[in-house]
This record gives C-alpha cells, structure tokens and sequence, in this order.
C-alpha cells in the first residue's frame, strides 16, 4: 500500500500535490508581535482598546496577510498602529499549540515616522525604559521584553 501511495504521489506532481497537501492539513492563523526599541533602548508599548480592561497594554501585535513575511507584518502592523517606521530584527520567539493560531515575535528598531495612533484600535503608545513597564500589561509580552521565552 505505501509504495502505491508513493507510486502516486511522484504522478501527481507540483499543484495538484500542494492542494493535497492544504487540504489535509491543519490551517492557522499567525499573529506577529513586534518588540519595538529606539535607540535609547526603550520597548514601545501600546494600551489597546479591545484587549481585556486589567490588560490592555503589550507590544504592536497583528496577523499575517496572506503571502506576507513575518518581518514584514509587525514593519506594517507598528506603521499602521502608530505611524512609526521600524526595521525588522531577528526572530525571538515561535509559540504553538493554540487551537487556530501560531504566535512569532520578532525584535524590531524604530527608524523614525511621527507618532499617530490608530484610535479605533490604540488609546496610548508610550516608550518604558524596561524599569518602568506599566501595570496592566500582558505577562507574555513582559517575558519578551524582558528576554524570556513565552509559557
């Protein structure tokens, strides 16, 4: 039997294989979290409107566009968020395991832009020294500022 699978799998070649593939595969969504530093070493944090009212301040978060680069989300998420312009770093943390989505955070450096939030989503962006991260924060994005890995 598998070497008949196998027979046809060589047949079925190129997209045909990849839609095979897609459908007998899990989907997910991909959040991207950004944290963002200028250069006095400062984490940009935003107070977001939807998120819950004990916790609504973390970093630049959002979901990946079809076809996009990770790197590439949080370099729109921040810009659309906030109007600021940020060069992707590297990769700090792949979190799994949830139902629907996978979560990828990536450091980021401000390279410049005028702050303008976007109000139907943020009511505050603010720059902390990592000594004065604001209560009401999300615990894995502390870890991450911070440089540990997320639960």
């Amino acid at each position: 039997m598998k070497r008949l699978v196998a027979r046809l799998w060589r047949l079925i070649r190129g997209p045909l294989q990849w839609r095979v593939l897609w459908f007998a595969h899990a989907k997910f969504m991909v959040g991207v979290t950004g944290v963002v530093r200028n250069d006095a070493g400062q984490v940009l944090l935003l107070k977001h409107r939807m998120w819950p009212a004990d916790r609504p301040w973390g970093l630049p978060t959002g979901y990946a566009i079809k076809s996009e680069e990770f790197p590439l989300t949080i370099v729109r998420e921040v810009k659309e968020e906030t109007g600021l312009d940020v060069k992707p770093g590297r990769l700090v943390n792949v979190t799994s395991g949830y139902k629907l989505r996978v979560e990828v955070a990536y450091e980021a450096l401000h390279v410049g832009g005028t702050l303008k939030i976007d109000s139907f989503e943020i009511l505050e962006a603010k720059w902390f020294s990592l000594d004065t991260l604001p209560e009401g924060m999300q615990e894995s994005h502390r870890q991450l500022i911070l440089g540990g890995s997320t639960p």
